[in-house]
């Protein structure tokens, strides 16, 4: 490994947040990025089943249209793009969380039915989209300068200590701190070198939050200082070398496994894909389709390929072996270069 750590312990950082910086990594880590990949896979269907029932009554030319199957008008499943979408509106209007049985009587479906067709479409269960929509309004909040206590309140949650529990797995840190911008809570880095060039890996008290690949290390930690912008930037000790050099390793020779701490931050529908993701053997490859179905969620692929896109920690969740139906690889927030070497040499060490 090279000499970089000793960079990294000398650059001077403090608390200065770095000038901004629009990354496509970020995709999707908010809740309202979800949000928009599950509208924009609705809206796919719904144009999808459109266009088909348009071409059913073109073919149809000369007969009387079935009253039955009313090709004129939408489909089963676009109407269940439909039925859903209005029961996230009425989750993200409601001042508290509503049952599946008030969402399902307000579309009118039965609760068995109505929480199927949900999961399929958003990829989510109503439950876990209603507490990603009330994790996404504690943000908001707290970002705009209120309380704790009244973002608590604001964003539905009926008591403090429920939402204290969840906390940290909502936030990532506790509500103070994340409403300072994550001021005070210290972060560990060292930055190294790989035959895949620079990487960077830091961590907090939780464990490993992030792992970037680069050429250029200020860069890399520029990229840090973005993600934890009043967080305490700490250049690592020889001990900490020791875990870089772990994931320098696992780089080299994937088949050395690499089970690490991991403090992962996401939603709940991008924690389900990262989980699908790392049980994907070394020297495998899975299309975005066949996880949107291992987690139960088939017609979720956009919501899926937003999940890889805004994956912090690179080949601990190995989004670098998902690929497209056909086989051929998709975009990698870290180069598609850098994915085809990764899936080349885990195939070549799996031989």
């Amino acid at each position: 490994m090279s000499s970089g750590n000793g960079w990294a312990e000398s650059l001077t950082i403090g608390n200065v947040k770095a000038g901004p910086r629009v990354r496509q990594v970020a995709i999707g880590l908010m809740m309202t990025s979800l949000t928009q990949a599950t509208r924009t896979n609705m809206t796919m269907i719904h144009e999808k089943h459109q266009r088909r029932n348009h071409a059913d009554v073109a073919n149809e030319t000369g007969f009387r249209p079935c009253k039955r199957c009313s090709p004129d008008g939408l489909s089963v499943e676009a109407e269940n793009v439909a039925i859903v979408a209005r029961a996230c509106r009425l989750i993200q209007e409601s001042e508290e969380e509503p049952s599946l049985t008030d969402l399902a009587a307000a579309v009118g479906r039965s609760p068995s039915y109505f929480h199927r067709r949900f999961k399929a479409i958003t990829g989510l269960t109503p439950k876990d989209y209603a507490a990603a929509s009330r994790a996404s309004k504690v943000r908001e909040r707290l970002a705009s300068g209120n309380s704790v206590t009244e973002a608590i309140y604001d964003a539905g949650f009926n008591s403090s200590g429920r939402f204290y529990e969840k906390s940290t797995g909502i936030l990532g840190m506790t509500p103070s701190q994340y409403r300072a911008g994550g001021a005070n809570a210290e972060i560990r880095f060292a930055v190294g070198e790989t035959s895949l060039g620079t990487i960077l890996v830091a961590s907090s008290k939780k464990g490993v939050a992030s792992i970037l690949l680069g050429d250029d290390p200020s860069e890399l930690v520029r990229e840090l200082q973005d993600r934890f912008p009043k967080a305490r930037l700490i250049g690592a000790d020889r001990n900490y070398e020791a875990l870089v050099a772990r994931v320098v390793g696992f780089i080299e020779a994937p088949r050395l496994g690499l089970d690490l701490p991991l403090d992962v931050r996401g939603t709940a529908f991008q924690r389900r894909v990262w989980q699908a993701l790392q049980r994907v053997p070394v020297g495998q490859t899975v299309s975005y389709t066949e996880i949107a179905r291992r987690i139960g969620s088939p017609n979720a692929m956009r919501a899926v390929a937003g999940a890889c896109a805004a994956n912090h920690l690179a080949v601990a969740i190995p989004c670098h072996r998902v690929v497209r139906n056909d086989g051929s690889l998709s975009g990698y927030a870290w180069g598609v270069e850098r994915k085809q070497a990764l899936l080349t040499r885990e195939a070549v060490r799996s031989l």
